[in-house]
């Protein structure tokens, strides 16, 4: 055996071994953390003759979640690489679990609002802090594929939360509670044991990880830190001033065009699809939800496929958000044509879910290592106020009768996003960074 196939050898069981011990608790964390931020939307179904909610008010209850998300997400990030992703990701885990489950017993819109103010404090940098995790394991070659298995967990989540949401409002009634309070505890609790088993489990770094050797380790390490620069201890003022850095903010405000699409879709889905037929039950609802995120899957993992082969990231998110608009503006063409609608559904699924993969390997390159914990929450942050202003202006402009009135504001925003990105000058991977990539078996 050669030394460069040996060396082969080394590099593809490490990260198959990386792959099949990291990603699972990364997937999971983040399938739960998606889902219990937005059953809202399938709760909203059984709340609003319970509380009097209508269209603009639950638009403000899905939105005002990321106004505390956003104020906290660096600050978040900073103490996750100081004390480690161990203890920090399983306190978010837990407490976010927590505040989810009490939501159940909100009497008014005033404590709904705060229970959603209280859950974006709870949430605050999981998913940069999944990121920057993330960087620690993969190379820049395999970081597409690691970071779409992330996002895979967002079309995940919400086929989990459709099926179960449905089912829970029309069936679950249990001590006098109703469907819709069983939805925030029945989806909520789980988070709290997964945060205790994260706190046990999860390795904060590979030099803590008990399933490599000490030769796999070292050779990870190595790799790891071929793509940054020394890495050199920066006061909490030296780390903020990446935010000033151009093309951070450029990447930042771009993502959060894309937001507003994505959170959009996501929070007003089950309305959109009650509209085709009003005849519809939250079970009905709920299974015809699945659809989209569905198709979402297989076209996310295609496109994280093709990004990671072509080291090509730029091209890859400006077509998905072209692909999304597209598809909303379909879905408002054929609201009452249930099956064109949900082709038509289907196309922006695939849109606002496939970008992430690319994307995130995008912003990623971009950042020193120094600066990759408060860039990437940075980036994060900007754009969570996407997560803001979509279902907020959605909810405003949609009436009980017609949520699809509201669907072209985040249509114009999935163009803007298009368009800034195209003005975006980035170096493409080189063909060395493309072949050291594993095969698409070595990486879940």
């Amino acid at each position: 055996m050669t030394e460069t196939t040996a060396a082969g050898d080394l590099g593809s069981r490490t990260i198959r071994k990386v792959s099949k011990r990291v990603l699972p608790f990364v997937a999971l964390l983040y399938i739960f953390n998606y889902m219990d931020r937005s059953n809202i939307s399938y709760a909203q179904l059984g709340m609003q003759k319970e509380l009097s909610i209508t269209t603009a008010v639950f638009g403000t209850a899905s939105a005002i979640f990321f106004l505390a998300y956003v104020l906290f997400e660096v600050p978040s990030n900073m103490i996750l690489k100081r004390i480690g992703a161990r203890i920090w990701l399983a306190r978010i885990a837990i407490s976010w679990g927590i505040v989810t489950a009490v939501t159940a017993f909100v009497q008014n819109i005033p404590a709904l609002y705060i229970a959603r103010i209280v859950l974006g404090i709870a949430e605050a940098g999981l998913y940069p802090g999944l990121l920057l995790y993330l960087t620690l394991w993969f190379r820049p070659a395999e970081r597409g594929r690691a970071v779409a298995t992330l996002a895979l967990a967002q079309p995940i989540a919400m086929i989990l939360g459709s099926l179960t949401g449905g089912l829970i409002l029309d069936h679950v009634h249990w001590f006098g509670l109703s469907g819709w309070r069983w939805v925030f505890i029945l989806q909520g609790l789980p988070a709290v044991l997964i945060g205790i088993i994260v706190l046990i489990y999860l390795p904060n770094k590979p030099s803590q990880a008990k399933f490599l050797t000490r030769e796999e380790c070292d050779w990870l390490e190595t790799e790891i830190n071929k793509d940054y620069q020394p890495e050199q201890k920066e006061t909490f003022l030296g780390q903020l001033r990446v935010m000033k850095n151009g093309k951070v903010l450029y990447m930042a405000f771009a993502n959060l065009f894309a937001a507003c699409g994505l959170y959009g879709f996501t929070f007003f889905l089950p309305q959109i699809i009650k509209q085709m037929d009003p005849s519809y039950s939250a079970t009905n609802i709920g299974f015809l939800g699945v659809i989209p995120w569905i198709v979402a899957v297989i076209g996310m993992l295609l496109v994280a496929r093709n990004s990671d082969r072509t080291g090509e990231r730029r091209g890859h998110v400006i077509a998905m958000m072209l692909l999304a608009a597209v598809g909303l503006f379909g879905t408002i063409q054929f609201r009452h044509t249930p099956v064109a609608a949900l082709i038509c559904l289907s196309l922006v699924a695939v849109g606002v879910v496939g970008y992430l993969g690319p994307y995130w390997a995008l912003a990623a390159r971009v950042l020193s290592k120094e600066h990759t914990a408060v860039g990437l929450a940075a980036i994060n942050s900007i754009a969570a106020l996407g997560g803001f202003f979509g279902p907020y202006v959605i909810g405003k402009n949609a009436t009980a009768d017609d949520v699809s009135v509201g669907l072209y504001f985040p249509i114009a925003c999935l163009v803007i996003c298009a368009v800034m990105l195209a003005f975006l000058k980035v170096t493409k991977e080189s063909r060395a960074e493309v072949r050291g990539a594993p095969e698409p078996s070595q990486v879940v």
